[in-house]
């Protein structure tokens, strides 16, 4: 493979996608904003730990897809794989288990080694959002219906479905993790070397397999449903209550689940057909065991992460910025002249485009190539008289301006 070629899994932002991209992010940044969210960042590596010890050692994640390597100080470190482990780290490395509850919403680069697909990278960036202290069924609630509204506000909202299940209190999942290891081991000549792996250490995984074989085994595993506790049955009804009085439309999805122990209670993704197979846009749930886990106080926590590679597919492509205003100077006083008035008109809020080499008519062949609103001329005699030519480039049109009014007479340009 060529070095002059980008590496499998990953991909050049070139400007039309850039600006879908910045569309997602700007976006979801100023809907979480509205419910209080603050942006944060978290280094792109962390020690390995990080993600070994949430993630589970032996999932395939940890053991097929992280980027992992020693530094030169000889310490493991990887790549991050996901944002959420990283977030909790940060909670607990500066202290704010003190300052509960957080609502946190970050974006940036992913890195998974994994087969590329459709929407699919090995570098990917995700948006994400964290709620970390809340134990509430109303927390749940509005984490759900922030990734509704920014669905709704890039246009995919009603190219989705909500997706929802509940995966109960630790009792509850106790006993449907007993039921599903009785029901999978009276199948176990049928199941796939994957599900094989999974029936010991992580059977809820099964669940989700894409083995074919495994599907059909599938549709007769006991349901969640028939093992939620009391209390886990109403926080569940609580959360669909909720859902109901904002009128967010969703389908109960028994076979939606999250295989670590961590994670508990309420289980999301919308979900759209306009992608393919790999129709998941945005996925979520409760992870009340995490903080815990990694060594901080027992804090309940909830949370979403969406591929913006997934759904800036699903968006038109934003406007372009403001057409320029090209400079076009004319012999060496043009040239002396030129990169002032530039300066003096970008800090006049001006988009504007200087050339920096060619006659007058490659230059002008530039400002129509970059399709500039119109063109300012420097020329001698029109800087002997502290004036340029403004030419307008769709009317084809030009008129003689002082330079002291050039700012006013381009604002109709904008």
């Amino acid at each position: 493979m060529s070095a002059l070629q980008p590496v499998r899994g990953t991909q050049d932002l070139l400007p039309d996608e850039q600006r879908r991209h910045r569309a997602v992010v700007e976006t979801a940044r100023t809907i979480a904003e509205r419910y209080g969210y603050q942006e944060v960042a978290t280094p792109i590596f962390e020690f390995t730990e990080v993600f070994a010890r949430p993630i589970g050692e032996t999932s395939d994640i940890v053991t097929k897809e992280m980027y992992t390597f020693r530094d030169r100080g000889g310490d493991e470190v990887t790549l991050r794989p996901e944002y959420t482990a990283g977030l909790v780290r940060a909670i607990i490395s500066n202290g704010l288990t003190q300052s509960l509850p957080l609502k946190l919403f970050a974006s940036g680069p992913m890195f998974r080694y994994e087969r590329p697909q459709k929407g699919r990278f090995r570098q990917f960036h995700q948006i994400d959002v964290e709620l970390i202290g809340v134990g509430d069924p109303r927390g749940d609630v509005e984490v759900i219906a922030l990734g509704a509204d920014i669905l709704d506000a890039l246009g995919v909202l009603k190219r989705a479905e909500l997706e929802l299940n509940t995966l109960g209190d630790s009792a509850s999942r106790h006993a449907y993790r007993e039921a599903l290891v009785a029901y999978y081991a009276a199948h176990s000549a049928s199941l796939s070397e994957d599900s094989l792996r999974r029936l010991d250490r992580n059977p809820l995984r099964i669940l989700d397999s894409k083995d074919e074989g495994d599907k059909r085994i599938n549709t007769e595993a006991p349901l969640f449903a028939n093992y939620l506790t009391p209390d886990a049955q109403g926080y569940f009804d609580a959360v669909r209550r909720g859902l109901d009085d904002l009128d967010i439309a969703y389908r109960l999805s028994p076979r939606l689940v999250r295989g670590l122990d961590y994670y508990c209670h309420t289980a999301f993704e919308f979900v759209t057909t306009d992608l393919g197979a790999q129709g998941t846009v945005l996925g979520g749930g409760r992870y009340d065991g995490l903080m815990a886990l990694m060594g901080g106080p027992d804090t309940p926590g909830i949370g979403w992460a969406a591929g913006i590679e997934r759904l800036a597919m699903l968006i038109e492509v934003p406007p372009a910025p403001p057409r320029p205003i090209a400079i076009v100077p004319v012999g060496e006083p043009g040239d002396a002249a030129a990169t002032k008035i530039a300066h003096e008109l970008r800090r006049a809020g001006f988009v504007v485009d200087m050339g920096y080499s060619g006659n007058v008519g490659r230059r002008m062949r530039r400002a129509n190539k970059i399709n500039a609103r119109a063109a300012v001329l420097l020329g001698e005699d029109e800087l002997a008289r502290n004036a340029a030519t403004v030419r307008d480039l769709d009317a084809g049109t030009q008129a003689e301006v002082p330079l002291m009014e050039l700012a006013a007479r381009l604002a109709s340009y904008r």
